[in-house]
């Protein structure tokens, strides 16, 4: 009985690894080269990320960056993002004013009415540094179409990469079942690779060790996934949980209704300023401000830092008056509603930072040379019984 149930879960993980190993390769060596996009970036140009400072320099009032940023590329100041290390650029984001209104196509117009356009900002001189497209922009988003979709368009690609990760569910956890040794006197095995013996032994325990290492941010990583392939998955996820994934996607800002009719709305420092007493840790704010005069402005707040953790504290604010028409801190979640906020950043791996980064890092690693190290363990064995067969035959 121990036996045939055994080789049940083994018989399931070797043909369920069969059938998804390339689709899974391609999906965690994209997943794994995608991992720190971001540092790859801002290392091909570190000028646009970062500023030579002295330390007694102070950083020129947002009021005046987004005054003159506005006049200069011919556009609306719609969102400023300022970190808290003070060597940072700015991360401007400026919508091209309508055809009727603009002049002329400055830096950054010509989009007419498109999504706005994120510039780097010094701000310690207002020199715009670049734009987010830089070099590197089109190969990371290629790499992330074939982490999603496989370069296939039309919704099959998305269909074929969550079928193949519902499959890798099923492969870790028959995986975890396997890797419990039939002897318990055994069970040491399992935590090491017997670099000494021959190849084939050290690839089983590649596949064997290394999996049981890194199976449970795969299976967090698996799980959270399908919530970008099947509506269905996201949807039942959330009444499971309770509380709607991907929520800040659709949610607008409140109504901010000015109190006459020649009202002005407060300058962007006052925003700031009014945030920072409501969420007075450190850490990297981000202005969304209002794109007309009857929305809020919303103010947001992450950590900063190699173990930052990622989830935000977000307040919208009256754009007249600055009065706080709603905050929502972290810690003041519900823990449902907390868990399902932080499915994005548990996927890519940012809810610890940088440190969260390196251990997803190697886990997809470890993930893209699963399929590779099962498929020789496979390969081995069927060399095993061709000679029994041939032995068999002569007998």
């Amino acid at each position: 009985m121990n036996y045939s149930f055994r080789k049940l879960f083994n018989d399931i993980h070797l043909w369920l690894g069969i059938a998804s190993g390339l689709v899974l390769f391609i999906v965690c060596l994209s997943g794994t080269i995608y991992t720190f996009h971001s540092e790859i970036e801002a290392l091909v140009e570190p000028t646009k990320y970062e500023v030579e400072v002295d330390a007694q320099a102070k950083p020129i009032s947002v009021d005046v960056l987004t005054k003159q940023l506005g006049q200069e590329l011919n556009g609306k100041v719609v969102a400023i993002e300022i970190p808290q290390d003070r060597e940072s650029t700015y991360r401007v984001s400026v919508a091209a004013k309508p055809e009727g209104e603009a002049a002329h196509a400055g830096p950054g117009g010509g989009h007419g009415g498109g999504r706005p356009t994120t510039y780097f900002v010094n701000p310690y001189t207002a020199e715009v540094l670049g734009t987010t497209d830089g070099p590197a922009t089109e190969f990371f988003r290629t790499v992330m179409q074939l982490h999603r979709w496989l370069l296939i368009e039309g919704g099959v690609g998305k269909l074929i990469v969550g079928i193949a990760t519902i499959i890798f569910i099923f492969l870790i956890l028959s995986g975890l079942v396997l890797w419990f040794p039939v002897k318990l006197k055994n069970w040491k095995q399992g935590f090491k690779v017997k670099t000494d013996a021959n190849w084939k032994r050290v690839n089983h325990d590649l596949h064997n060790t290394l999996g049981f290492y890194s199976f449970l941010l795969l299976l967090i990583m698996s799980i959270t996934g399908l919530c970008w392939s099947f509506e269905w998955y996201k949807e039942g996820l959330g009444e499971l949980m309770g509380a709607e994934v991907f929520k800040g996607r659709g949610e607008k800002p409140l109504a901010s209704i000015p109190p006459a009719a020649d009202a002005v709305p407060l300058p962007v420092s006052d925003f700031l300023a009014r945030a920072k007493a409501i969420m007075p840790e450190e850490g990297n704010f981000r202005i969304a401000l209002s794109e007309d005069d009857s929305t809020a402005v919303v103010v947001s707040k992450t950590a900063a830092g190699f173990f930052a953790f990622s989830a935000p504290d977000k307040v919208q604010l009256d754009q007249y008056s600055g009065q706080p028409l709603k905050v929502e801190l972290f810690a003041d979640k519900p823990l449902n509603v907390q868990i399902v906020s932080l499915i994005k950043p548990l996927h890519l791996g940012e809810v610890y930072g940088t440190f969260s980064k390196i251990l997803y890092f190697i886990s997809c690693l470890v993930a893209t040379s699963l399929p590779i190290t099962g498929t020789l363990i496979w390969v081995n064995k069927l060399r095993k019984k061709k000679p029994k067969r041939r032995v068999a035959a002569a007998a």
